[in-house]
């Protein structure tokens, strides 16, 4: 359970001012259809977040305990570091062709979107760290529709409301906390 709720609070978090954030906007804009949009985000975040999964239990397999804590506590921080800097939405990225219809279009809107996107690399950490495959990518899925489904929706009002880099400094602040931790092997003692 733990690694279900840290992993859906850590990416609805990190999600919100992301580039796929602002593509949920973009997209509610342009087709003004919620609901295929939001199946999209949905598919295309549990196929992406899968294979980042699979990619986080891979590496715990292939390599010892102490090097994944360090390989974990330094990649958090990364995180923590990269949370930080505003994230831009490509112009390819927002100009799909309509020929997929809505659904199509965000489905692969999305998975480009998330490659190598933050949440991705979270979720490859976030794997690691928990050794719980499907908690982690129901996690970071659920947190990917928390963060997206309310762009969606609510369309810009939203990013009015909300003050960006205030929950980028908790979620950076989240991300160095986990790296410390696994750096300082603070699991094992407790």
């Amino acid at each position: 359970m733990e690694a279900f709720l840290v992993s859906t609070g850590i990416v609805a978090l990190a999600e919100m001012g992301d580039k796929t954030q602002l593509l949920s906007l973009l997209l509610a804009a342009r087709y003004r259809r919620p609901i295929p949009i939001l199946l999209g985000i949905f598919v295309a975040t549990v196929v992406n977040h899968a294979g980042a999964g699979a990619l986080g239990a891979w590496i715990t397999s292939m390599v010892g305990p102490d090097v994944m804590r360090w390989v974990l506590g330094l990649s958090f921080i990364a995180m923590a570091v990269w949370m930080l800097i505003p994230d831009k939405l490509d112009e390819a990225e927002g100009t799909q062709r309509a020929r997929f219809g809505v659904f199509g279009t965000t489905v692969l809107a999305f998975f480009l979107a998330e490659m190598g996107d933050k949440t991705q690399i979270a979720t490859v950490a976030l794997a690691a760290q928990y050794a719980a495959f499907t908690a982690v990518v129901l996690g970071t899925t659920l947190g990917m529709m928390i963060a997206n489904a309310p762009a969606v929706l609510l369309g810009e009002r939203i990013t009015r409301v909300l003050p960006i880099r205030l929950i980028h400094g908790v979620a950076a602040t989240i991300f160095l906390a986990l790296g410390l931790l696994a750096l300082f092997n603070v699991g094992e003692l407790l």
